[in-house]
């Protein structure tokens, strides 16, 4: 595989996704004659950029979903599981999940659940509250390593019983299809290369998203007053 970026930045990637979304969505009402309004979701902070040109050219509010990898203390690196700010909980199906004492398994739990309701709090205020109930719900991201984050995202929207979710992200790997597939709908990426190392390699801009910029683009999009 070329070792050439795929995108420019976020905001390229994010400009190119929504309008593969705006023609797939034009093909269901054509073929179907079924219209779902359709409502974004982003994983914060690096997701946003991306799904801001999504909301836009959709015309639809943004939201945001937020997961947070479970992490255990000897090896932060090592996602064993992801928990959503209301609670969602997916656990790897790993061997080494059975090596790990349950009293470590529920603090690495309860830190990352704090940590997801915390920025939940920060950001939540550039949102406004949508209601995905019998719309479609298209759940957007800026890449994905391992999917463990936005499939416990995509299980926190489907209790909202939305008529269809949609996982969307500008690249993902290739052997993480199937398994992708199991928790949406429909899965909707630009790019699926067969070696990946890390989701920032695919593009030539990737800098951190911070707090402040996440929520300057939720505020804009939302046409909400800036909160100092």
């Amino acid at each position: 595989m070329s070792s050439a970026p795929l995108f420019s930045d976020r905001a390229e990637a994010g400009e190119q996704l929504a309008q593969l979304l705006l023609s797939l969505i034009s093909d269901l009402q054509t073929t179907t004659d079924i219209v779902l309004p359709p409502v974004v979701y982003a994983l914060p902070r690096g997701g946003i950029p991306v799904a801001v040109p999504v909301a836009r050219l959709l015309n639809c509010p943004l939201d945001i979903v937020v997961a947070k990898k479970i992490t255990t203390p000897k090896n932060p690196e090592l996602a064993i599981g992801s928990v959503t700010s209301q609670g969602n909980v997916l656990w790897t199906r790993q061997r080494l999940l059975g090596k790990i004492q349950s009293n470590i398994r529920r603090t690495a739990l309860q830190k990352a659940l704090d940590k997801a309701q915390a920025q939940l709090a920060q950001l939540s205020v550039s949102c406004v509250q949508v209601n995905p109930q019998g719309k479609l719900a298209l759940l957007v991201d800026d890449g994905i390593a391992t999917g463990m984050t936005v499939a416990a995202a995509s299980q926190a929207i489907k209790s909202l019983q939305p008529a269809q979710i949609w996982i969307c992200a500008p690249v993902a790997p290739r052997g993480l299809m199937n398994w992708l597939g199991r928790w949406c709908d429909r899965l909707v990426v630009l790019e699926t290369p067969d070696q990946f190392l890390s989701v920032s390699r695919f593009y030539t801009e990737f800098p951190q998203v911070n707090t402040e910029e996440a929520l300057t683009y939720l505020q804009e999009h939302n046409h909400l007053p800036h909160h100092s």
